[in-house]
C-alpha cells in the first residue's frame, strides 16, 4: 500500500517553493507571455515546483512562530521570484527600445502596434527585433538556463533566508540602465549612421537643386533606405542575442547577490 502521508513542514516547505516559482513563472519572459493562459502557468508553476522540490538541495525550513513571520517568509519568496524573474524581462526589452530608435529614424515612429507581452503600445520594428530575438533565445535554450539559475537560487538563497540589500539592488539597476543604453544603440547603430548619411545628403541635394521638394522626397528615400539597412541588420540578430544573453545572466548573478 502506498504511503500518502507527510508532515506539515513538508508543505509548509513545498508551498513556499510554489510561490517563488510562481512569481518567477508569471514574470520571466517565454513563461509570462499572455498567449499563455493563465492555467497553464498555474500547472507549469506546480510540475516545476515539484521538480525543485524532490531534486533540489537539501531542505532548509524557515523558522517562525506567527502568521507575521509565515507572511514574511512569503513576502521574501515572492520578492526572490520577482526580482529574478524581471531581471530577465527587463534584458529581453532592450530590443523594443532599439526598435523604437530605428522608428523614430525612419519615419515610423507613428506606426505602433499592440505588444501581447507587456499590454503597451510597441513599434513595428521593436515587435520584428523582439520576436526574433525571442525565436532565438529559445531554440538556443535560454528557458533552461533561466529555469536552472532558479534552481541554484534555493542554493545561493534558502527559503526565508533572503536578505534584501536594497542599496546593492539599486546599484546593478544603475548599471543595468547603463548598459541598457549602450546595447540599444549598438543594435540601432547601422540605421542611424545610414540616416545620418542620408540626411547630410538631402542637405546637399536641397543646396544644390533648391527647385526640389527634399521634403517630400526625403520621406520615402530615408523609408527605403531604412527598410533596406534593416533587411541587412536582421542578419546581426545572432549577435544581438549573445550581447542581451550576457547581460542578463549578469544582471541577474547582481540581483542574487542582493538578496544574499
Amino acid at each position: 500500500m502506498v504511503n500518502y502521508s507527510f508532515s506539515m513542514s513538508e508543505l509548509e516547505y513545498f508551498l513556499f517553493v510554489l510561490v517563488r516559482v510562481s512569481a518567477f513563472i508569471f514574470v520571466a519572459p517565454f513563461f509570462s507571455t499572455k498567449g499563455v493562459p493563465n492555467n497553464v502557468k498555474i500547472g507549469l508553476s506546480v510540475f516545476v515546483t515539484y521538480i525543485m522540490y524532490n531534486f533540489g538541495p537539501a531542505h532548509i525550513y524557515p523558522e517562525y512562530n506567527t502568521i507575521l513571520g509565515f507572511s514574511t517568509v512569503v513576502l521574501k519568496e515572492v520578492s526572490v521570484g520577482l526580482l529574478i524573474g524581471l531581471a530577465a524581462q527587463m534584458c529581453t526589452s532592450i530590443v523594443l527600445f532599439a526598435g523604437r530608435i530605428i522608428d523614430m529614424e525612419v519615419g515610423l515612429s507613428m506606426a505602433n502596434m499592440f505588444d501581447p507581452t507587456t499590454n503597451e503600445q510597441a513599434s513595428i520594428t521593436g515587435m520584428m527585433l523582439q520576436y526574433g530575438v525571442l525565436l532565438i533565445l529559445y531554440t538556443t535554450g535560454l528557458h533552461r538556463y533561466l529555469l536552472a539559475a532558479l534552481m541554484e537560487t534555493f542554493t545561493l538563497i534558502p527559503v526565508g533566508g533572503a536578505v534584501i540589500d536594497t542599496n546593492r539592488l539599486l546599484e546593478s539597476l544603475i548599471t543595468f540602465l547603463s548598459d541598457y543604453i549602450v546595447i540599444g544603440f549598438r543594435i540601432c547603430l547601422p540605421v542611424f549612421a545610414s540616416m545620418t548619411l542620408m540626411n547630410i545628403v538631402l542637405a546637399l541635394l536641397a543646396k544644390l537643386a533648391p527647385q526640389m521638394n527634399m521634403f517630400s522626397v526625403g520621406i520615402q528615400l530615408k523609408l527605403l533606405m531604412g527598410l533596406a539597412v534593416i533587411m541587412v541588420t536582421v542578419t546581426l540578430l545572432p549577435d544581438v542575442c549573445n550581447f542581451i544573453t550576457t547581460q542578463m545572466r549578469q544582471l541577474i548573478v547582481s540581483m542574487v547577490e542582493g538578496m544574499m
